[in-house]
C-alpha cells in the first residue's frame, strides 16, 4: 500500500479509501443489500491486514449501524492513531428547523451521536454530507470549528457541493478564523468526469484533497455488460443516475475491458488505476474479500500516457444526477444560505 498526506491535513491516508455504506444492519435503513456485523468485520479486516488505514463512513448510513460495525471492528483489529475515520452529517430536520434548533446544536447533535456510534473520542475528518440550504453558512462553519476546538474533530471535509460554494465557505473561514475545508468527496468516475470542469482544478490550486465517491460507477466499472449485482438489482439511485447515459458510457466501458485483458487484471484494477492518477484517495466500496485485492492491486497498477487517452477520448459531457441535481436546483432557488443570523 502507498500513502499520502491529505490536502493541508496532517492525515497520512492509504491510497484506496474503503467506502462503508456496505455495512449496517439490512434490516435497519434504506439498503436491503448491505453485510450484517459478522460479514463486515470481515472486509475491514482484511482491509487493514492489507495496509488500508482510511474508513468512510456516515450517520445516514443504514441508521448508524454503519458506523457501529466500523467502530467496534477498528477497536478490535487496530491500533486507533493508525487510523483514519471519516464520517459524516446530514442537514438540519425539518423538525429542527421547526423547533428554532440552530445548525451549532445540530452539529454537535450529530458529532456526539457519531462518536457514541463508532465507541471513538475524536473523528479525524469530520464530512458535511450535502449543502443545507436551510442553514447559513456561518452558522455550519461556526459549529464545525467548535467540535474542532473540543478535540471532538481533528478536520474537516465536505462533500455533493460546487466548487464555488467550497470557494465561498474557505473564505468565509478565513474571514472568521474558522477552520477550513481540507478535502471533497465528489461523484467522480471514468463515465462521470464532470468535476474536471471546475473542482478538480480548483482543489489542485488549494492543495484540498479529492477522495472521490462512486469510483466504480455502483459497478458499471467492474463488472461486464451482462453481470449484474445485489445492489444494481435493488439500489433505486445506483440504478437510475447511469441510465439516460447508458449507450456513450458503454463506449469508455469497452476500453476498460480491452485494457484489462491486456494487462491480465480485473476491469475494477484498470478503472481504479485510472483514478490513481487524479485524485488523492477514491473510495472503493468493498462487500467481498476480492475487492480489497482488487482496490490494493489498483495502486500499484500504472497506466500508460497512450492508456489514459485511450480511456479518456470517448467522453462526453453529462447532465448532472442524483445529490448534484438537487443541489443545483436548489442553489438557483436560494440566497440565504450566505446570511447571517
Amino acid at each position: 500500500m502507498r500513502y499520502t498526506k491529505l490536502g493541508n491535513s496532517d492525515l497520512n491516508v492509504s491510497r484506496i479509501c474503503m467506502g462503508c455504506m456496505g455495512f449496517g444492519d439490512p434490516n435497519n435503513g434504506m439498503h436491503t443489500w448491505t453485510l450484517n456485523e459478522e460479514e463486515s468485520r470481515k472486509i475491514i479486516k482484511a482491509g487493514i491486514d492489507n495496509g488500508i488505514n482510511f474508513f468512510d463512513t456516515a450517520i445516514g448510513y443504514q441508521n448508524g449501524t454503519s458506523e457501529q460495525y466500523v467502530g467496534r471492528a477498528i477497536k478490535d483489529f487496530a491500533d486507533r492513531e493508525d487510523m483514519v475515520i471519516a464520517t459524516k452529517f446530514m442537514p438540519r430536520t425539518e423538525d429542527e428547523i421547526k423547533n428554532n434548533v440552530s445548525g451549532q446544536e445540530h452539529i454537535k447533535k450529530m458529532v456526539n451521536t457519531s462518536l457514541e456510534n463508532l465507541g471513538l473520542t475524536y473523528i479525524d475528518l469530520y464530512i458535511y454530507h450535502m449543502w443545507d440550504y436551510n442553514t447559513p453558512l456561518y452558522d455550519i462553519l461556526d459549529g464545525l470549528n467548535s467540535i474542532v476546538e473540543e478535540g471532538k474533530v481533528r478536520y474537516i471535509g465536505i462533500s455533493n457541493c460546487f466548487a464555488w460554494q467550497l470557494a465561498k465557505a474557505n473564505a468565509l473561514a478565513e474571514k472568521e478564523g474558522f477552520q477550513k475545508f481540507v478535502s471533497v468527496q465528489g461523484h467522480y468516475n471514468l463515465i462521470f468526469r464532470e468535476e474536471e470542469r471546475e473542482m478538480i482544478p480548483y482543489c489542485k490550486s488549494e492543495n484540498i484533497g479529492l477522495t472521490p465517491y462512486s469510483s466504480l460507477a455502483s459497478g458499471r466499472l467492474s463488472k461486464m455488460p451482462d453481470e449484474s449485482s445485489k445492489r444494481l438489482k435493488e439500489d433505486y439511485y445506483a440504478t437510475k443516475k447511469y441510465e439516460s447515459t447508458e449507450e456513450q458510457d458503454s463506449v469508455i466501458i469497452n476500453r476498460v475491458i480491452d485494457l484489462a485483458r491486456e494487462y491480465d487484471v480485473s476491469m475494477s484494477e484498470i478503472s481504479l488505476a485510472w483514478l490513481q492518477t487524479k485524485v488523492d484517495s477514491p473510495i472503493m466500496g468493498a462487500t467481498k474479500l476480492k475487492h480489497i485485492e482488487t482496490g490494493v492491486n489498483s495502486v500499484e497498477l500504472k497506466l500508460s500516457e497512450e492508456d489514459i487517452r485511450y480511456l479518456e477520448e470517448p467522453y462526453k459531457a453529462h447532465d448532472l444526477v442524483g445529490v448534484m441535481a438537487d443541489n443545483k436546483a436548489k442553489a438557483n432557488d436560494s440566497e440565504k444560505v450566505w446570511v447571517r443570523k
